[in-house]
């Protein structure tokens, strides 16, 4: 069997002043429709992770932050079709502006046990014991 390639994906727990994270509903008609997911998106080629989470933040949610304020929390690696994801996972308690749902269904401020009765990507899932163990 061929090697899977490698689909190098950023995602962010955007953290509240109240310890919430913040998480999206993916829409119709794309993979995995209605599941809840932290924000984030693809790494094109020649961008660092961090530069482009900066830019899937303001594409998905229209918010800013900088580099320096999305610290590496873990990474997720999953089988996903004929690829492999490999998914970063950074965490962020600063940015500009008020998140909206962009190009999700809708956003939700959720504590982290939370997370455990919602639909996530298989992907997501074993993350949300970190960010317990982090707030």
């Amino acid at each position: 069997m061929p090697p899977l390639s490698p689909l190098f994906v950023v995602a962010v727990a955007l953290i509240d002043p109240d310890g919430r994270v913040l998480l999206q509903q993916r829409p119709p008609g794309k993979s995995m429709a209605g599941l809840w997911e932290f924000p984030g998106g693809k790494v094109e080629p020649g961008e660092t992770p961090e530069a482009a989470l900066v830019r899937e933040l303001e594409e998905e949610l229209g918010i800013a932050t900088h580099e320096s304020c999305l610290a590496p929390a873990t990474f997720a690696s999953e089988p996903l079709g004929d690829r492999h994801l490999l998914m970063l996972l950074y965490v962020c308690r600063k940015w500009r502006g008020m998140a909206e749902a962009r190009h999700a269904t809708a956003l939700t401020w959720v504590r982290p046990a939370q997370m455990y009765g919602l639909p996530m990507p298989p992907a997501d899932l074993p993350l949300i014991g970190l960010l317990e163990a982090l707030l």
